[in-house]
């Protein structure tokens, strides 16, 4: 079966990513016109190096000197002889004063903590007040966000037409590869002449001021610090860079920042939509949802690309299944539709996949773009326009994060799906594996998911939308990529809290059904032999000396139990095996005949399968949860994600019996065997292996058997 080109841009991108992982002793070469997503990850995530190409540097350095020529004949440009925006018309002949004056001009940000201000004058009351938030954190762009910044402004100036030093493109690198990480303001850009002051704090720390400050040291041995510019610098021994002609505005002038956060988001973003349809599949199998929904008849007739893929994944991932149920003829499945988390869910991930795609080729295009402005042509001449306006990034990051809630309130439905028992199909209420009158395990998660999800909802509003005028009114529109690629962000890390909970409640879920299917197996002999036993008993009056038989009778009854029991969830498993044999003595009554004995031996038949069946039920409970494998019911790709979490991440199948002892386990017994003590610590860790890739490792493994 053919990938779709969602899946072949994930795969491609994985394993590009893997391959620059596996190889970290080469260095991403810039171009300015060949940095992939990969690329932008592998560095600002992973730490890979960089270093400009020799062609580029030599056509950077052949065009630096015409344009520093046309300088000295007198070209005017846009923020070199003159000011730069509102103040454009003001002219001056200090033109390497002015490109520094445009830097240091834009360090308005707003930076707390591990700073020298002085707050003597503060109250001692005052002064000592607990922080509300981490003060770094709070106000810093996380490292990785600079990283991929300076690489990516570092090939959108690899441009001839960029007219800056080739010096100033190996400071940047430099910076990368020595871990040199300028400490820059979360907030204050509006993406539209490009994301000024972040990238002036970049220009800062590439001049070697004092007055920003950097990340230094060791990630391992040491730890990370902030210290001033000037000491980065020498920390590294990197000289200081001396901005010269057109560099100042070659610095701040573009949309490395969005970007760079953008990049970031949709690398997170498509795996994912990834997970996503991975889950889906699980979700079809813990619910023994019907196959149906996924047939290629429903894409052929309505050939939207994304919902094809999406069906045609689904369909391959649940090969192999023993739980999603095949469905010949139609009235069978309306008599147990599915909802539509599961039903739909081709139609609903498929536009989102198509809008991912567009994402990727908009921010594709954008970091191997010349975003500074002016640009020079190849006759010398200096073109004023917008290619600093982020609109296209922001146009991405929209999409991005309204995927996001579209993807999780699907995840969410079949999450919810899964805990209630009016909806799932057999499975205990809460996902119990213990007593359903003493246990709630998965209740906190249902809460925990309605959480995330309502503030996935929020997260979805537009953020371009909401543009104020600046600078005069000069910049009366703007973009606002760089806010837009914040919260996308943000999105992204609720919905990943959420796809982790989902994925732990999935494996429980299937570890119930395969309990399940191994009680069913282990009663039906006992129960069929108990039955025919009564049939001889009450028939033995009416035919002395006659066989008995009545092995279809009682494989009726056996279908009538097994529905019984799944219908019956929320009760005890005592309750729950007496209500379903009080059904089935009224059928049981009306296939023997109406004596007194008859009646006797049914009773007692009734009182023996209770027993036999609360007595195998705690057998197979006690049998299974010391050693649980759902595998052998489990479709291709939910087999592989069962096995992550079960055997790599070690979360364990549980009931209350576990939860009790580990809370209180220090870890200090020779016999501790708790490593999760709480549900949180399971799907933290599920979250943490997202966060870092590991897991996504796994998900593209079933991509690649699609």
């Amino acid at each position: 079966m053919a990938a779709g080109e969602f899946s072949r841009l994930l795969v491609s991108h994985w394993r590009e990513l893997h391959e620059k992982l596996r190889t970290q002793d080469e260095e991403i070469i810039i171009d300015g016109r060949s940095l992939s997503l990969a690329a932008v990850i592998a560095c600002a995530r992973y730490g890979q190096d960089a270093a400009i190409g020799e062609e580029t540097l030599e056509t950077v350095r052949r065009y630096t000197e015409k344009i520093y020529g046309e300088l000295r004949d007198g070209e005017v440009m846009s923020g070199r002889h003159t000011s730069w925006g509102s103040s454009a018309a003001v002219r001056t002949s200090a033109i390497e004063h002015l490109q520094r004056g445009m830097i240091r001009h834009l360090h308005y940000g707003v930076l707390s903590g591990e700073t020298d201000f002085d707050i003597s004058h503060a109250a001692r009351a005052f002064s000592s007040a607990i922080p509300l938030s981490d003060p770094v954190e709070t106000t810093s762009m996380p490292e990785s966000w600079v990283r991929a910044t300076v690489l990516i402004r570092a090939n959108t100036l690899a441009y001839a037409t960029a007219g800056v030093r080739p010096l100033l493109l190996e400071r940047l690198t430099q910076l990368l590869n020595l871990d040199i990480v300028p400490r820059v303001p979360l907030r204050g850009s509006i993406s539209a002449a490009g994301d000024l002051s972040p990238l002036s704090y970049i220009g800062g720390v590439l001049q070697g001021k004092p007055a920003v400050q950097a990340w230094i040291g060791d990630r391992i041995q040491g730890g990370r610090k902030l210290v001033p510019g000037d000491e980065a610098l020498n920390y590294a021994e990197i000289e200081a860079t001396e901005i010269r002609a057109k560099e100042g505005l070659a610095i701040i002038a573009g949309t490395a920042s969005s970007a760079a956060v953008a990049c970031l988001a949709l690398h997170e973003a498509i795996c994912l939509a990834a997970v996503s349809q991975v889950l889906t599949a699980m979700s079809a199998e813990a619910l023994c949802a019907s196959d149906m929904s996924f047939n290629p008849l429903f894409s052929e007739l309505r050939p939207h690309p994304g919902q094809t893929e999406c069906a045609k994944n689904v369909w391959c991932f649940i090969q192999g299944s023993k739980l999603v149920m095949e469905n010949a003829g139609s009235d069978e499945f309306m008599d147990r539709a599915d909802r539509y988390a599961i039903r739909t869910a081709p139609q609903w991930i498929g536009p989102i996949l198509e809008d991912l795609q567009l994402a990727h080729s908009q921010i594709s295009v954008e970091i191997n773009s010349a975003t500074d402005n002016p640009l020079i042509n190849e006759a010398g001449r200096m073109l004023h326009g917008g290619n600093f306006q982020a609109k296209a990034v922001a146009s991405a990051m929209e999409k991005v994060r309204q995927g996001c809630q579209s993807l999780g309130q699907m995840l969410f439905a079949q999450c919810t799906e899964l805990i209630n028992p009016a909806s799932n199909k057999g499975l205990a209420p809460n996902l119990v594996v213990d007593e359903p009158s003493q246990s709630g395990i998965f209740k906190g998660t249902d809460i925990l998911i309605a959480a995330l999800q309502s503030e996935l909802g929020f997260l979805s509003n537009p953020v371009s939308s909401h543009a104020q005028f600046a600078e005069m009114g000069y910049q009366a529109v703007n973009s606002l990529a760089l806010v837009s690629g914040r919260y996308t962000l943000t999105a992204i890390d609720v919905l990943t809290q959420l796809a982790a909970a989902h994925l732990v409640a999935l494996c429980q879920a299937l570890d119930l059904r395969a309990l399940h299917i191994q009680f069913l197996y282990a009663l039906a002999p006992k129960f069929k032999l108990l039955t025919r036993r009564c049939l001889a008993e009450c028939n033995e009056a009416m035919t002395p000396g006659g066989e008995g038989g009545g092995s279809e009778i009682a494989y009726d009854l056996w279908v009538h139990l097994s529905e019984q029991i799944n219908r019956t969830t929320h009760l005890d498993s005592s309750a729950r095996f007496a209500s379903a044999m009080d059904y089935l003595q009224t059928l049981m009554l009306r296939a023997v005949p109406p004596t007194q004995q008859s009646l006797e031996a049914v009773l007692h038949w009734t009182n023996d399968c209770v027993n036999e069946a609360t007595q195998t039920y705690q057998a197979v409970r006690t049998r299974y949860l010391s050693t649980p494998d759902a595998t052998p019911v489990l479709g291709k790709a939910t087999k592989k994600m069962y096995l992550y979490v079960r055997r790599t991440l070690e979360i364990p199948f549980f009931g209350e019996d576990y939860l009790q002892k580990a809370e209180w386990d220090d870890g200090t017994s020779h016999t501790a065997k708790y490593k999760y003590r709480s549900m949180g610590a399971m799907i933290s860790a599920v979250y943490e292996a997202m966060r870092n890739g590991a897991l996504y490792s796994a998900v593209v493994d079933c991509f690649e058997q699609v």
